[in-house]
C-alpha cells in the first residue's frame, strides 16, 4: 500500500509532529542546565516516569518487528515478547534502586563510583556505543520502511527525515521533551493496539482459540509449534533468553531514565507500573502478529518488504480500513521517534558527560560547554544512525534488536552488578569485564551465522567448516559468561584495596541515598544531587 492514496496517515502522521514539535518548543524554554538536559531536574513522578519508561521501551522491534516475527513464523516469535518482559523484574529487584542513589546521569557513574574514572568511564563509553549504535540501527530501518511504505518516498530520504526530527527533539528539548514524547507514544501505542486486537478478535468471536486455529489451518500446525524458524536449537533458545532477560538491566537509554525521578521510591514505583503496561502490550502482540498471519497473509506482508516489519500496519488496514490505517502508522512512526531520541540522549551523555567531562576535562567543564559538547554528540550520533539505517535496510528489526540485547547484557550487565554487589571489584576487573563483552560479542556475531549467513548471504555449508565459525546466532550465552569470568579474575588478580574500602560508602548509599552523604559528613551535604 503506498501512501499516495492515505491522505488519513499523512495527516495523522503531520498532526504527531506538530504535537512533539510543541513539546520540544515548550521543554527547549525550560532546558537550561544539564540536571534539565539529561535527567529533566529529577522532576518526573513514578507514574509518569513508567509509562515514558514503556514508551521508551516498546520500540519498533515490539511493535513492528514481533508482530511480522510471529505473523511469518508463528509461535517461534513470542520468545521476544516473553523474554523482553521478564527483564522487568530483574531491573526492579537488582538495579533500580542502586542506580537512582548512586548515581548521577549515566550507568557509569555507578560502574564507576569507588573506582578510577578514567579507564572505567572510557571503557563503559564504548560499551554504551556499541549498544546504543545497533539499536538506532534497527529502529532507523523500521521507520525507513514505515516512511517508505506511508509516502512512498524513496527509503533513503525516508531514513534522513526520521533522523533529522529525531535530533530536533534531542537538541533543543533533551529529557524534558523526550519523556513526553514517550509518555504520549506509549498512551498512543497501547490504545492503537488494544483497538486491533479487539477488531482482530471481533472476526473470530472473541475467540484467541479460534484465532490461533484458523492460523494453523491455513499455514499448518507448525505456526503452533516452537523451535522451527526463530530459535532453531536449545543453546540458541537458552542465549536468546539470556540476552532478552539481562539485556534489559544493561540498556543504556532504559538506565538513564531512572535519573529523571526524585529518589528511590519512585524510582521503584516507575519500574512496577513499566511493568504492567509492558506487559499489558506484550500479551496483545500474541493476537496482533496472528491476526497478521490470518487477515493480511504471508504473501501480503512479505511484499510489503522490510522484513515483515509492516505486518502490524497491514493488519490495521485489514479490520479498520484507510482512517484506523493511517492512525496506526502514526503510532509507529511516534514509537520509533521516542525511541531514538532516547537512544541519541543515552549516547550523547556517554560521549560528554563520561569522556569528555569527566575525563578529558576530570569533572571541570562549565555549565554552557557541557551542554554544548552534548548537543554536538547528539548531531554526530544522529548522522551515524541516518548512515547505519540506509546501509542495513530490509533487516527483520525485531531480530536486530535481539542482538543488540545480547551486547548489552554482555558489556553493561556484568560490569553493573558487579560494581554494586561485589566488594573485590576493582577498576582493572570493570574495563576488561566491559571490554570483552563488548568486543567479545560483535566478533561473536560477525563470525556466527547471523552475519556471514543471513546478511552476507554466505553458504551455510561452506562457512561452517571454518575454525572460526561460531555456530550460535545470539551469542550472549559465551559473551555474558566470559565477561563475568574476567571481570572476577581480573579483579582477583589486580586487587584494588582503595576501593575496596570505599565499597562500604556504596553499601550504605544503596541503601540511604543522599542521606549517606550527610551521614558522612556530620549532616553537611558533601554530594550534589
Amino acid at each position: 500500500m503506498s501512501g499516495g492514496s492515505n491522505i488519513e496517515a499523512i495527516l495523522f502522521f503531520f498532526l504527531f509532529i506538530a504535537l512533539t514539535l510543541g513539546i520540544t518548543y515548550w521543554a527547549a524554554r525550560r532546558t537550561k542546565t544539564t540536571e534539565h538536559f539529561y535527567a529533566a531536574g529529577h522532576g518526573v513522578t513514578g507514574f509518569q516516569n513508567g509509562l515514558a519508561l514503556a514508551g521508551d521501551y516498546m520500540s519498533a522491534a515490539s511493535f513492528l518487528g514481533i508482530a511480522g516475527l510471529v505473523a511469518l513464523n508463528g509461535f517461534d516469535g513470542l520468545i521476544y515478547s516473553t523474554g523482553w518482559l521478564v527483564g522487568w523484574p530483574i531491573i526492579l529487584f537488582l538495579i533500580a534502586e542502586p542506580l537512582r542513589n548512586l548515581g548521577k546521569y549515566t550507568f557509569t557513574d555507578v560502574v564507576a563510583y569507588r573506582l578510577q574514572q578514567g579507564p572505567v568511564r572510557i571503557a563503559a563509553a564504548i560499551g554504551t556505543m556499541a549498544v546504543v549504535l545497533t539499536y538506532l540501527l534497527a529502529q532507523m530501518v523500521g521507520a525507513g520502511t514505515l516512511i517508505k511504505l506511508l509516502f512512498d518516498l524513496d527509503y533513503t530520504i525516508a531514513v534522513i527525515i526520521v533522523g533529522a526530527v529525531m535530533m530536533a527533539y534531542v537538541l533543543f528539548g533533551g529529557m524534558l521533551a523526550t519523556t513526553w514524547v514517550q509518555i504520549i507514544k506509549a498512551c498512543l501505542l497501547l490504545g492503537g493496539a488494544v483497538v486491533m486486537a479487539l477488531l482482530v478478535l471481533a472476526q473470530f468471536g472473541f475467540s484467541p482459540t479460534a484465532l490461533f486455529a484458523k492460523a494453523a489451518e491455513l499455514n499448518g500446525d507448525q505456526v503452533l509449534k516452537p523451535g522451527t524458524k526463530v530459535v532453531t536449537g536449545a543453546w540458541d533458545a537458552v542465549s536468546l533468553g539470556l540476552a532478552l532477560m539481562f539485556g534489559t538491566a544493561g540498556l543504556p537509554h532504559i538506565l538513564m531514565r531512572f535519573y529523571t525521578v526524585p529518589d528511590a521510591k519512585q524510582a521503584r514505583i516507575s519500574v512496577a507500573w513499566a511493568t504492567i503496561w509492558i506487559g499489558l502490550f506484550y500479551l496483545i502482540t500474541f493476537v496482533l502478529g496472528f491476526g497478521a498471519m490470518v487477515l493480511v497473509g504471508t504473501k501480503g506482508i512479505l511484499a510489503a518488504g522490510g522484513g515483515g516489519n509492516m505486518a502490524a500496519p497491514l493488519l490495521a488496514n485489514a479490520v479498520g480500513g484507510t482512517a484506523f490505517f493511517g492512525f496506526i502508522c502514526a503510532v509507529a512512526f511516534a514509537t520509533i521517534l521516542a525511541v531514538v531520541a532516547g537512544l541519541t540522549l543515552s549516547g550523547a551523555a556517554a560521549l560528554s558527560h563520561d569522556i569528555w567531562v569527566n575525563v578529558v576535562r576530570a569533572g571541570h567543564a562549565p555549565e554552557s560547554e557541557q551542554l554544548r559538547v552534548a548537543r554536538i554528540a547528539a548531531v554526530i550520533l544522529g548522522i551515524l544512525a541516518i548512515l547505519l539505517g540506509i546501509v542495513f535496510r530490509g533487516q527483520n528489526v525485531a531480530y536486530m534488536v535481539g542482538l543488540t540485547f545480547s551486547i548489552a547484557a554482555s558489556a553493561n550487565f556484568p560490569a553493573l552488578v558487579m560494581a554494586i554487589f561485589w566488594r573485590r571489584f576493582t577498576t582493572w576487573g570493570a574495563v576488561t569485564a566491559i571490554l570483552v563483552g563488548a568486543i567479545g560479542s560483535l566478533v561473536l556475531l560477525y563470525c556466527g551465522p547471523t552475519i556471514q549467513v543471513d546478511i552476507l548471504k554466505a553458504d551455510i555449508a561452506v562457512v561452517s567448516q571454518n575454525w572460526w565459525y561460531f555456530p550460535l546466532k545470539n551469542p550472549c550465552l559465551v559473551s555474558m559468561t566470559l565477561s563475568f569470568v574476567v571481570g572476577i579474575v581480573v579483579s582477583l588478580l589486580m586487587p584494588e584495596p582503595a576501593a575496596e574500602k570505599e565499597f562500604a560508602q556504596v553499601e550504605r548509599r544503596v541503601i540511604l541515598g543522599a542521606l549517606a552523604d550527610l551521614e558522612t559528613s556530620g549532616g553537611r551535604p558533601i554530594a550534589a544531587e
